[in-house]
């Protein structure tokens, strides 16, 4: 009698196994290995040895390969056309991530109507809504329009069946954990299903040319739910990020095929939905009530600077000292710590420490260290600092100040505001309005403080 064959695998990223596992070695996930039946295994051996066989094809030189000649297309939406950089990609597959409530149908269903104006034929599918529902955020948003086609289906083949029958130029997926195909043996939103659902709308969007968002639900850890080969499939990734309290939003491209990633989308949410940010001066900071523990610096999101207010709290503890950051990685704050006590002989060891970025921005880069030393000392020292001074500039380990890229740009955003003096690691290359304080150590900061 033949042995039975089992087959694990990994809900969290598809890692397979020939043996249950209480952790998964590939993502380290515990409790995610579900053994598949006789009939999965039988399917993933068929899909298998398919798309083995149309995989064969000739090599050829690369100097004998043609050029795909990209068109871009506006969305409507400049935010979303800077992320994906210039417009939207026929034939491509966009994956749309983010918490719940922050904006991602909104946002779609925006772009969608916006198209739809424009007299393209769009659909919206949706298998979390019914089509009343959409209507009603439809009415709120000024999306109707005769060229906007809504789906209420969470069944793949009635969904490839609409998009054969009706020439469609734009396709809105939500939400790729809700589709389910009845040829998969397998539950909806799982491994299997996600990964043979994104297969087929990756076919259609590369056989006929036609752009598809797809929204993604994310974990409780931030990582877009389903196999890490989701993310893999797709042509693009974006992420939405911002606290659901405030009204901005920032989108984050983690992955683009047509484009760079370093550009950031920001976005308000308003009675009218999710429109693009008009302005971005004063949303992060506030220049009339700098108390002392606040300090102004400018970040780079992409090519755009932005000027904000980080704010520190010293305090003395009672017991163990506290070291907390909102918007700031809590490392790289215990490492300035560290070296403030080490360089300037502050007792910090006995003080409780909390950093916060106004405005619920993250800041991803080290030229905000200055600003950091300059809050935390002005609340230790109880002593306001200069409402027109920013400081920009990484420290490091040894107390030195370094240069950080794109100054030019950040000091011609600095006067554009209306500030007048900065404190930075060198002098700038172009002449520039704003008087500049060279500081290359962090004790040349204690002292012009």
């Amino acid at each position: 009698m033949a042995k039975k064959k089992t087959l694990f695998e990994c809900q969290a990223c598809g890692f397979q196994s020939p043996r249950w596992m209480g952790k998964c070695t590939s993502c380290n996930e515990w409790e995610t290995m579900v053994e598949l039946t006789t009939d999965q295994i039988k399917f993933l051996k068929e899909t298998s040895n398919s798309s083995s066989a149309n995989a064969l094809r000739k090599a050829m030189p690369i100097t004998q390969v043609n050029e795909d000649n990209i068109v871009r297309f506006p969305s409507g939406s400049k935010e979303l056309d800077l992320v994906l950089g210039g417009g939207v990609v026929p034939g491509s597959l966009t994956l749309i991530g983010g918490s719940p409530g922050i904006g991602k149908s909104t946002l779609l269903l925006k772009i969608a109507g916006n198209l739809a104006k424009s007299e393209k034929k769009i659909l919206y599918v949706s298998g979390e809504e019914s089509a009343g529902q959409i209507k009603l955020r439809a009415n709120r948003l000024d999306a109707n329009h005769d060229n906007l086609f809504l789906l209420s289906e969470i069944n793949l083949i009635s969904v490839l069946n609409e998009i054969a029958n009706e020439k469609y130029e734009f396709i809105v997926i939500d939400s790729i954990q809700t589709l389910y195909s009845d040829e998969t043996p397998s539950a909806p939103g799982s491994v299997t299903q996600v990964r043979t659902i994104t297969f087929e709308l990756m076919r259609i969007a590369k056989s006929m040319h036609i752009p598809i968002f797809i929204i993604g639900h994310i974990t409780k850890d931030g990582s877009i739910a389903g196999p890490r080969v989701l993310e893999h499939m797709v042509d693009t990734v974006l992420y939405f990020e911002g606290d659901s309290n405030s009204e901005l939003r920032l989108l984050r491209g983690f992955k683009n095929r047509f484009g760079s990633t370093n550009e950031v989308g920001i976005f308000e949410m308003n009675k009218e939905g999710l429109n693009d940010a008009k302005s971005m001066a004063g949303k992060f900071f506030n220049k009339e009530k700098l108390q002392s523990g606040s300090a102004l610096t400018v970040i780079m999101e992409g090519s755009r600077p932005i000027i904000i207010e980080v704010q520190a709290l010293v305090s003395e503890a009672y017991g163990h000292a506290k070291r907390s950051s909102t918007g700031f990685d809590n490392n790289r704050l215990n490492m300035l710590l560290a070296l403030l006590e080490k360089k300037l002989d502050l007792p910090l060891g006995t003080y409780d420490v909390f950093i916060n970025i106004s405005g619920g921005i993250k800041i991803n880069e080290p030229s905000a260290d200055l600003a950091i030393i300059a809050a935390i000392l002005s609340s230790y020292r109880n002593r306001e600092l200069s409402a027109e001074t920013l400081f920009l500039g990484e420290v490091s380990l040894t107390g030195e100040i370094r240069e950080v890229s794109g100054l030019t740009q950040r000091l011609k955003e600095i006067e554009t505001q209306g500030f007048t003096k900065a404190v930075i690691p060198n002098k700038p290359m172009e002449q520039t309005n704003i008087k500049c304080f060279i500081a290359d150590e962090v004790s040349k900061v204690v002292e012009w403080m």
